[in-house]
């Protein structure tokens, strides 16, 4: 009998246990099984990496930049493409901003399931980051407050923010400073389905014709088609953050951007727009379900100094 009793409450306590536990977290005091990130340790993330962007070109877009060279015939397009290897190689060593507009900061934050944010907003700490970087590394400030009154905000600020929810206990930064000469230079326009593949391609060649020289080629081209307006121009900005000429999963997809990439080279904009094999280092495509009525497409355009760092905390 004093063994069943013995039993019986050890069970007892021990399914009272899992009952406290879970009733703190069905209660909402989750706050012991979340992993904390402090507001400062964001900042200064944020801050290191508005610098290190603005100063470091990766590692991929130098190898495409050093293949694209190799492989030019013209001697004013290989001249040209040794200046940017060169000029990407002074900023990187003196760390001064390798390109004189330092962009407007845009953000994907992947915000895992089970992160705490202690001691203040995630949006807060992203936008002093900005702030604190772009003023204590010496970067333009070329961010107007309002778009017709023009007045600079001084601080580079606000940075644009897309956040995704995901699981996990991890705080994901991409950032990247998006320089004008190429965002200019970019378009969207509302595709018939029965425009298919084609219509597609055409749309992709008329934006980089158009474009020339102005957004400082060798350019990366970032391509959403589908999901509704908004959803293509946030994948064909995505898309850029992708390492250059890492491929699509589809296979259909990796096809067009191959014979994309083909068609652009083929057009003889080439380096500065002054001729050549090399018009665009890569393409690009992210892609989204859509409307049975519908085929939005974007094309976002990036310059050779295609400029993104992520952390995780």
């Amino acid at each position: 009998k004093k063994k069943i009793k013995k039993i019986k409450n050890t069970t007892l306590c021990q399914l009272s246990l899992v009952i406290f536990v879970k009733s703190l977290y069905d209660d909402g005091d989750k706050e012991a099984f979340m992993k904390k990130i402090k507001v400062n340790d964001i900042i200064n993330a944020v801050k290191e990496m508005c610098g290190k962007a603005n100063y470091h070109l990766g590692q991929d877009v130098i190898c495409g930049l050093e293949k694209a060279q190799a492989n030019e015939r013209s001697p004013i397009a290989r001249n040209i493409l040794g200046d940017l290897l060169k000029n990407a190689s002074l900023a990187s060593q003196k760390e001064v901003a390798m390109c004189q507009d330092t962009g407007m900061v845009v953000m994907f934050v992947n915000v895992g399931r089970q992160v705490y944010i202690e001691d203040g907003s995630l949006e807060g700490a992203l936008q002093e980051g900005i702030r604190q970087g772009y003023k204590e590394n010496y970067l333009r400030k070329s961010v107007v407050k309002d778009p017709l009154i023009r007045v600079n905000t001084g601080d580079n600020t606000p940075g644009v923010i897309h956040y995704d929810f995901v699981e996990g206990d991890q705080l994901e930064i991409t950032l990247a400073p998006k320089g004008f000469g190429s965002e200019n230079m970019s378009q969207m326009k509302m595709l018939k389905p029965s425009d298919g593949v084609e219509g597609v391609k055409k749309f992709v060649l008329d934006v980089v014709e158009e474009a020339g020289p102005n957004p400082c080629p060798p350019i990366i081209v970032g391509v959403g088609i589908g999901g509704t307006i908004e959803k293509a121009a946030l994948i064909a900005k995505k898309a850029l953050m992708r390492p250059l000429n890492q491929p699509h999963e589809s296979e259909h997809i990796e096809a067009l951007e191959k014979e994309l990439l083909d068609l652009i080279n083929k057009t003889g904009i080439g380096p500065q727009g002054l001729g050549g094999l090399t018009t665009a280092l890569g393409v690009h495509i992210e892609t989204f379900p859509t409307h049975i009525a519908g085929l939005p497409i974007v094309v976002n355009l990036n310059c050779h100094a295609s400029r993104h760092l992520t952390v995780v905390l």
